[in-house]
């Protein structure tokens, strides 16, 4: 019994000892943690409750981590642990759409036609910019059509062939095509190709985009001239005068020998209702259309993806450019002949005994009709949204 009463009393003293050791660590562990992190108590983290949500969030351990850390030894440790929290939140409205989480700096939202070297300094690939682009969609049979064409745009002109019937190696037999841009996609016609790869922020780079036909003379034509009397005469929309030969229709886009440029013309009886609106005025066609780089941003938006043949669009320009009647005309002085090869009609197909070029016809009046009540329907059901009458 005495022993047992020995044992009992000599452990109460370890105990106490054991309990005084305990709460001075505990005591110094905590003065440790207030030196290490001073400013823990008077800092709030705002982290996002959706970012702690999800493995798709965007917020890492290794972030979290990282924003801790930066807790440790700044003077403003909020702003720092935001700026790391909140790096894959970058939301700038003025980038483009599906950029904002990019810093504006980084954002290359316009693009080019300029062609670009394997090797050397990105600075030093361009000898020359070229500050306009023309377009000519072709068949390998009008060659030495579109031979004669692309020689009377100086060095200044990006050239970009579309190629309706696949054939593009064979351009080669000419110099200027080693230099031009190609591309091939069969059965396809100018419209298609236009609001495919002239985006305006692709063709942003020029100050002029010529869209034209494969089958115009143009021995009376000299591009540099053209130029400079659409700045002259402030066109925003313009073509060459019409030399009057068969498949002439309309009188605003005849050339006439007087003068440099005309804006308006005397139609037949009843087909105008003013003499400020097309075909009288603010009209020109669609085989030779050139368009500044202001006006070509809307007419590409006017362009409808499945109507390819562009029938109707001539009618419609006038909404892209203010006053139309001013800015849109003919220039007189440079002038083309329309020599109307079927050559595009001819790659449709024969159906129901009708010729290719036959249907090919009626879906080009056919668009022109779903087109012009496309576009009456938009501006009805605008006004009506905005309790307005036209």
């Amino acid at each position: 019994m005495g022993i047992l009463a020995r044992s009992a009393v000599s452990r109460k003293p370890n105990e106490g000892m054991r309990l005084i050791i305990t709460t001075l660590v505990g005591i110094a562990f905590g003065f440790l943690i207030g030196v290490s992190f001073p400013m823990l108590t008077s800092t709030k983290l705002n982290i996002p409750s959706q970012d702690l949500q999800g493995k798709n969030s965007g917020l890492s351990t290794h972030t979290l981590l990282n924003a801790f850390s930066a807790l440790k030894g700044n003077k403003d440790t909020s702003i720092e642990a935001k700026k790391l929290i909140n790096t894959s939140k970058i939301w700038v409205p003025s980038n483009p759409r599906g950029a904002e989480r990019l810093p504006p700096a980084i954002v290359a939202a316009e693009s080019d036609f300029y062609l670009r070297r394997l090797w050397g300094l990105p600075s030093e690939d361009l000898t020359i910019k070229q500050k306009y682009l023309v377009t000519f969609t072709v068949g390998y049979g009008q060659k030495d059509n579109v031979d004669a064409a692309v020689k009377k745009f100086s060095g200044n002109f990006t050239i970009l062939l579309f190629h309706y019937d696949g054939r593009t190696t064979e351009w080669d037999e000419f110099e200027w095509s080693k230099r031009a841009i190609h591309v091939s996609v069969a059965k396809q016609t100018k419209w298609w190709y236009a609001k495919r790869f002239l985006h305006p922020d692709i063709v942003a780079a020029y100050d002029y985009i010529f869209i034209w036909d494969e089958d115009l003379g143009v021995e009376h034509f000299n591009a540099e001239e053209y130029i400079r009397l659409v700045r002259k005469h402030g066109l925003e929309i313009s073509q060459p005068g019409l030399e009057p030969r068969n498949g002439l229709v309309w009188r605003m886009t005849k050339r006439r020998g007087d003068r440099e440029v005309h804006k308006e013309a005397e139609e037949k009886p009843g087909w105008c209702n003013s003499t400020l609106v097309p075909p009288c005025a603010a009209f020109i066609e669609i085989m030779a259309p050139v368009f500044s780089r202001d006006a070509w941003r809307c007419v590409w938006h006017l362009i409808q993806n499945d109507l390819v043949h562009g029938w109707g669009l001539d009618f419609s320009l006038q909404k892209c450019v203010e006053p139309a009647h001013e800015k849109i005309g003919v220039v007189d002085a440079q002038w083309i002949v329309h020599q109307t090869f079927p050559t595009l009609g001819n790659q449709g197909q024969a159906e129901n005994g009708k010729a290719p070029w036959q249907g090919v016809r009626e879906r080009c009046k056919r668009e022109w009709s779903i087109f012009s009540n496309r576009l009456l329907n938009a501006e009805q059901a605008y006004y009506k949204s905005m309790a307005s009458d036209p």
